[in-house]
């Protein structure tokens, strides 16, 4: 039954257009059947009507959206105790944003607010349990920038604080069957800045990151900067219909990092082939000091 989840969701992503069961304007959501609102007499309910099957969504996309059914790693964190985790595993993620301000100082900027999704699902063993999710709401303001005369040119100026965490409590010193479990919490709030330079058809971002305070904050990963770095850089090249990426970031006192590399391809319907390969530190928070290696295979909604 839970392999069906996935089934069903890629069904109706790759094939959901090429089946109507009676007419409807194009631009009307076709979910929610066939409404006449021609005849409607009353003009403000007609046009709440219209809004209504017009189905607009002021949320965008922000990172990329996808469900990979497939995935393996070298290792998983497993818990002290009872619980037991597989090596196989689904991956998704649900990213949107959403503006809620422009131009407050004449400088063509955008503000924004976005909430990012990720969950490591064990979709192939018994109960399916989810081994880790990560909540990442942001607010950020991007600055854009017309840069014409260099080779790397820039495009914009990013600055943001985020929160980030799995939404676990404290369980440092709890006894499982007289075992002691480490604490499952994890989280950080942090601050980051991002510039964005094009050359033809690759896009640079460079990312500087920085903790906000300590204490409190980090009580759960006091270390995770050792692990995690203050800096990123990620490349995006596009060559005729495939799409490549390549994230680096890693601390150079401790030298430890990641890498992620991903590939897409459009199929059918918005929907993407999507390879993801990851090696290193912090794939997911709670394997925030753990070194791993996996490989991911889906689909994408969004690039």
């Amino acid at each position: 039954m839970k392999i069906y989840v996935f089934l069903v969701l890629l069904a109706l992503s790759l094939f959901g257009d090429d089946y109507e069961f009676c007419e409807q304007p194009e631009k009307y959501d076709a979910a929610k059947g066939k409404i006449n609102i021609e005849d409607v007499k009353n003009d403000a309910s007609k046009e709440s009507m219209e809004r209504w099957l017009n189905g607009g969504f002021a949320l965008e996309t922000y990172k990329v959206n996808y469900i990979l059914p497939y995935g393996y790693s070298n290792k998983n964190y497993k818990p002290k105790g009872p619980l037991t985790y597989d090596n196989i595993e689904a991956e998704l993620q649900v990213s949107l944003k959403l503006r809620v301000a422009k131009n407050l100082f004449g400088l063509h900027e955008s503000y924004y607010l976005s909430y990012s999704h990720q969950s490591f699902w064990q979709i192939y063993v018994k109960s399916a349990p989810f081994r880790e999710t990560n909540y990442n709401p942001e607010g950020f303001v991007i600055f854009p920038v017309s840069d014409t005369f260099s080779i790397f040119q820039l495009r914009s100026v990013k600055l943001a604080i985020a929160h980030k965490s799995n939404g676990q409590p404290n369980t440092e010193g709890v006894d499982i069957n007289g075992v002691a479990l480490e604490n499952l919490s994890k989280s950080i709030n942090y601050v980051y800045t991002t510039i964005r330079m094009q050359h033809d058809t690759l896009i640079t971002d460079f990312t500087l990151l920085a903790p906000m305070g300590t204490g409190e904050n980090l009580s759960d990963n006091p270390d995770i900067m050792d692990y995690w770095g203050y800096g990123n850089v990620k490349f995006t090249y596009f060559y005729k219909e495939h799409m490549f990426t390549l994230m680096l970031r890693g601390n150079f006192d401790t030298q430890k990092g990641a890498a992620e590399a991903t590939y897409s391809y459009p199929l059918h319907n918005n929907t993407n082939l999507y390879i993801k390969l990851f090696t290193g530190y912090g794939e997911s928070l709670i394997d925030y000091n753990r070194d791993l290696s996996k490989a991911s295979i889906g689909f994408s909604f969004s690039r």
